[in-house]
């Protein structure tokens, strides 16, 4: 049997075992994919063992940065981003690939139609962030991206507008409300709200606005503190589950070379979350 993981701190709220398994099982394909909880201090030990004991892993907070110096070599997608959220391991080499970007651009794409023009608030300074941001640089108007080290999203900010030239700004989380007022989508690309910290928001309720479509890349719970402010807001708003069905879908496409089944995906994700909520 081939083993497949994700490495990240934390990891047990992760619905990519219930999905990825699904889809494996359906393909009749022999692998497994586990978790594997893997503090920062300990990224380096945990990659090198799985040179040797996986097929490959996908990499989530907080280390899709901090894993490339690790890794073999880059594919494109991920050299272009600047983080690494898939890794195959080919004959004990293992390349870094980024299937976020894309993801991310698809979701937003496939719920509000034409991004031309929109002006996006990304919340986060980390590798989520930098994926999202780099996705849209090339489809909107402009992009602000906010975090609580406004030094980090600023620096953020100039290397995606260095590698895109699109329009990129950046600032402390603290100009929320005002930034948003002007934004047509508002992203988060933090943790906040992840079960199972659930009550929690990254913005207070005030920084919502009708004219706003809110994406939170939280996907457990699928209902998050911040979209259920968005919708008394009046807004629209877009979940984290098709996101992560279609980069999880890519990735097994790379570990496999088999097509996934997206909706069987999406069925036994929501499935899991409703397990974990009774």
């Amino acid at each position: 049997m081939k083993r497949l993981f994700l490495l990240g701190y934390p990891v047990a709220h992760s619905l990519s075992p219930a999905m990825q398994n699904a889809a494996l099982k359906a393909l009749g394909l022999d692998y497994e994919y586990s978790l594997m909880p893997v503090p920062p201090g300990s990224l380096a030990a945990r990659v090198c063992e799985l040179r040797s004991a996986s097929a490959g892993f996908n990499v989530t907070i907080p280390h899709k940065v901090t894993v490339i110096p690790l890794l073999d070599c880059l594919d494109e997608s991920a050299s272009a981003v600047g983080a690494v959220n898939t890794v195959v391991n080919h004959h004990g080499r293992l390349i870094g690939y980024n299937t976020d970007c894309t993801a991310s651009t698809r979701a937003l794409r496939e719920r509000n139609g034409d991004l031309g023009g929109s002006r996006v608030v990304v919340l986060g300074a980390g590798g989520a962030a930098r994926a999202v941001s780099m996705g849209l640089a090339r489809h909107v108007e402009l992009i602000r991206i906010l975090a609580r080290d406004a030094a980090k999203a600023r620096e953020l900010a100039g290397e995606v507008r260095a590698r895109t030239g699109a329009n990129v700004e950046g600032g402390g989380i603290e100009d929320a409300v005002e930034v948003t007022r002007v934004a047509d989508i508002l992203v988060n690309a933090t943790p906040v709200g992840m079960s199972p910290n659930i009550g929690t928001s990254p913005v207070a309720p005030e920084t919502l606005h009708g004219g706003l479509l809110v994406f939170d890349l939280v996907y457990n719970p699928e209902r998050t503190q911040l979209l259920a402010d968005a919708e008394r807001a009046g807004a629209h708003t877009l979940g984290g589950l098709p996101m992560l069905i279609y980069q999880g879908a890519e990735a097994l496409r790379l570990w496999t070379g088999r097509e996934a089944p997206e909706g069987l995906m999406m069925e036994a994700a929501r499935r899991a979350i409703g397990g974990a909520a009774t």
